[in-house]
């Protein structure tokens, strides 16, 4: 298969198996889901899930937010760790939320990179889940499959999501992207992953993956 050939695939396949993507985050407005997202940071979204309400009930918007102290902050999230990082840069991104804008979400990278604990990975999902601004943010799953997939090198996100802009047409990335995280998990894991399932993988995967794969796990002998 051609380069070309392969992404036509990936991208045909994801949309078989997820015509509707669900959105990993529970969220309601732009503000909560970059909350959501700064909680994800080294944590799962299913502890998000779990912990967002709690918050959520006390300060859903940057004004009541900052009505509560970094402490009060850090004693809901604990769940999720890092809490005593996370709790700051809640606190003090509502202020300057408030101060900057208005109250209200940036929309661009430069904008939301300059809130605290706000990286480009956070950025990149506010713009394209919130607003549908085109990106592409590289978490592991996609880090992972991209390499697996022989479209990056695998040395680092930068490279990836540089090579997934360049390999995909811009107008699939918002969905791309999802629908990679969601089969990463379903068919495609770093640990207990079963190849025979994983059709994307088998069909263009890179051959070195391939290889330590059935070496780890050889077929069993029919005979």
């Amino acid at each position: 298969m051609t380069k070309q050939e392969k992404v036509d695939f990936v991208i045909n396949t994801l949309n078989q198996l997820y015509p509707t993507i669900p959105l990993p985050l529970d969220h309601k407005d732009p503000y909560t889901l970059l909350i959501a997202v700064l909680l994800s940071a080294q944590s799962t979204d299913v502890r998000v899930n779990q912990i967002t309400p709690l918050l959520f009930a006390k300060a859903d918007n940057p004004y009541d937010m900052i009505k509560l102290t970094v402490d009060e902050i850090r004693e809901i999230i604990k769940p999720v760790g890092l809490s005593p990082m996370k709790s700051k840069g809640i606190h003090g991104l509502s202020h300057i939320l408030i101060d900057k804008h208005d109250g209200q979400v940036p929309q661009t990278y430069e904008a939301l990179e300059e809130l605290p604990a706000v990286g480009h990975k956070t950025a990149a999902v506010v713009l394209s889940q919130a607003f549908g601004i085109p990106a592409f943010p590289v978490d592991t799953h996609i880090h992972r499959l991209m390499y697996r997939w022989n479209f990056t090198n695998g040395k680092n996100v930068v490279q990836t999501e540089r090579d997934a802009k360049r390999l995909f047409p811009k107008e699939v990335w918002n969905d791309l992207h999802l629908q990679i995280i969601w089969y990463g998990r379903q068919y495609s894991p770093a640990r207990g992953w079963d190849l025979e399932k994983d059709i994307i993988t088998k069909t263009i995967g890179r051959a070195s993956v391939l290889k330590d794969y059935y070496k780890k796990h050889p077929p069993i002998s029919s005979s």
